[in-house]
């Protein structure tokens, strides 16, 4: 299938910035039957997007029964709110065209890396913040997720734990505590936020697992069913095998909290 731009005109879209259109790449299951579909957010400080964390785990998604879309959102030298509104707006993408593409209209989830959890984490808690007027029928739906993947995430960009050069390709160098602290996405957890399985390493100093640890605790103050693993050793971006030293099982983990989750059947005895 061919890829899915989200906007026919998209907002603040500058070709002479950077010649990606936000957009979706759909790896569909063949089926009659509809399935749920996972949005994937590739890492890359928001200033790239890593292709290891696009299409190998949208390929990985499909192996156990989901359809996957891999977004292509806008980085630097885009800043707030363009990468933001990509991510919401895919999930109304996917929403909207669910019929058509074969998923369940409520069992979409997003899953991000690094950055890509950070907008992740951000779509699963500022879905009540869309910062654009509705400019078609697609805006009429909700950009809440089902459910979320966060794979060492950068989750904090207020404390000494944040990940700076996120924060500020992302809000900019002269970005204010007051949107420093909007954008670390523990404090906006809510009862509303979506079910989340979190996944980091315990020696990643890039991203530290801190980041995991607080949105996993306002989660469970708020009583958001979760799950979470914590990687002994390990380092920033392991777990994918791509230089011969990735043995963590986070697949296995992941795969088994969508299942206790209740978007993968029960595998048969």
């Amino acid at each position: 299938m061919c890829t899915i731009t989200l906007w026919e005109n998209a907002p603040g879209l500058d070709l002479a910035l950077s010649p990606d259109v936000p957009a979706l790449t759909p790896y569909l299951l063949d089926t009659p039957e509809p399935r749920p579909a996972v949005i994937v957010c590739p890492g890359g400080g928001y200033s790239c997007r890593v292709d290891r964390e696009g299409e190998p785990i949208a390929r990985w998604l499909n192996s156990l029964g989901l359809h996957a879309l891999v977004l292509t959102y806008r980085v630097k030298p885009y800043k707030y709110p363009y990468p933001v509104l990509d991510g919401q707006r895919a999930v109304k993408v996917v929403r909207h065209q669910a019929e058509r593409l074969g998923i369940v209209p409520d069992r979409i989830g997003i899953l991000g890396f690094s950055a890509g959890g950070h907008l992740a984490s951000t779509v699963a808690t500022h879905f009540d913040e869309y910062e654009s007027p509705a400019l078609d029928a697609v805006d009429a739906v909700s950009c809440r997720p089902d459910f979320a993947i966060l794979c060492y995430a950068v989750i904090d960009m207020a404390t000494s734990f944040a990940h700076r050069g996120s924060a500020v390709n992302l809000l900019g160098e002269d970005a204010s505590p007051a949107m420093l602290e909007k954008f670390s996405n523990a404090r906006r957890v809510t009862p509303n936020t979506p079910p989340c399985y979190l996944w980091h390493s315990a020696g990643d100093t890039a991203v530290p697992v801190a980041n995991s640890l607080h949105f996993a605790d306002a989660l469970a103050r708020n009583g958001v069913p979760f799950g979470l693993h914590v990687y002994p050793g390990g380092r920033h971006g392991w777990g994918h095998g791509w230089n011969g030293d990735d043995a963590c099982s986070w697949r296995e983990s992941c795969e088994e909290w969508l299942r206790l989750a209740g978007i993968l059947q029960p595998k048969s005895v």
